[in-house]
């Protein structure tokens, strides 16, 4: 049986980078901790790092240690919060994460149809990058991530569950009211646009119209990973950009942004949600996920 005291003790000497460092962080002596260090690789009958002068380097099995001591010290942290907030009759916390355009897609919903069935509750949501998102997932900061699905296999231990799809339409604000209802992305070359900077999914599908069109991405171009800097620059001048139809679907709504159907948008976006496969998700998650699967647009 591992001491969970020494896995905060291994977690703390990570994050400080040394037994010195982690020492100081627990407020006890060094000898403690590297007595406790030593029992731990005991226990586990291996080694957890190696001693450098720029600090630890951790071991394979270390660095699977870290992921798990991770995701405990998050779990920890949940139960006193989920325990002060149950007292006060609210369910959670919840931390979830996503892109921009999958939480805008999918969440807010999400989280009326959970209000009218739960109540009052607690949620924590974080926007990131795709690549950041599969690591939040394993360190226990999050418990779900909102993305585009459908695009890459997801990463080993993930799983992935798409809930709902979306059109991609050429969207315009009214200095561009003189842009028929149709056209190909062939008839955009003198255009000027926002698109998306971020490497990840939604900027691979963006670009992929435009192979399909069999033209070069525009090179007068602004690139912008925030969706409501995009709406606002789109909406206040001739620039154009590409967007799902539900992400703008406030400004269509109002009519200060139009879409026009792209001719090469033979295929919609795919948004859903990835998780830990197999992991346990708490009661507001399990909550979430449940909304979800009920609403889906599929």
């Amino acid at each position: 049986m591992i001491d969970p005291r020494a896995i905060r003790t291994f977690l703390a000497v990570c994050r400080a980078n040394s037994i010195s460092g982690g020492a100081r962080a627990l407020n006890i002596s060094q000898p403690s901790v590297s007595n406790a260090i030593a029992q731990l690789e005991q226990s586990l009958g291996v080694s957890l790092f190696e001693r450098s002068r720029s600090g630890i380097l951790l071991t394979p099995e270390g660095q699977a240690l870290l992921r798990r001591a991770e995701a405990m010290d998050s779990l920890l942290s949940d139960v006193q919060a989920e325990v002060q907030l149950a007292s006060r009759g609210i369910t959670g916390p919840l931390r979830v994460g996503g892109t921009p355009g999958a939480l805008v897609s999918l969440l807010p919903d999400a989280v009326r149809r959970l209000e009218a069935r739960i109540g009052r509750f607690a949620l924590h949501v974080v926007e990131r990058p795709d690549h950041d998102l599969a690591a939040m997932l394993h360190r226990g900061d999050i418990e779900m991530v909102f993305v585009t699905t459908g695009i890459d296999e997801p990463p080993e231990g993930i799983e992935e569950r798409t809930f709902s799809r979306d059109p991609f339409a050429l969207i315009v604000g009214k200095q561009n009211d003189h842009l028929p209802a149709s056209l190909s992305l062939r008839d955009t070359a003198l255009m000027r646009w926002v698109l998306p900077e971020a490497r990840g999914a939604f900027r691979r599908q963006v670009d992929a119209l435009f192979m399909a069109a069999d033209i070069p991405v525009p090179q007068d171009i602004i690139r912008c990973d925030s969706l409501l800097t995009t709406k606002a620059m789109v909406r206040g001048s001739q620039r154009v950009t590409i967007l799902p139809m539900q992400v703008a679907s406030a400004e269509l709504s109002i009519g200060v942004l139009r879409a026009i159907t792209i001719a090469e948008a033979a295929f919609p976006r795919s948004i859903g949600v990835r998780m830990l496969a197999g992991g346990r998700l708490s009661r507001l998650g399990e909550a979430l996920l449940d909304v979800l699967i009920h609403s889906s647009r599929l």
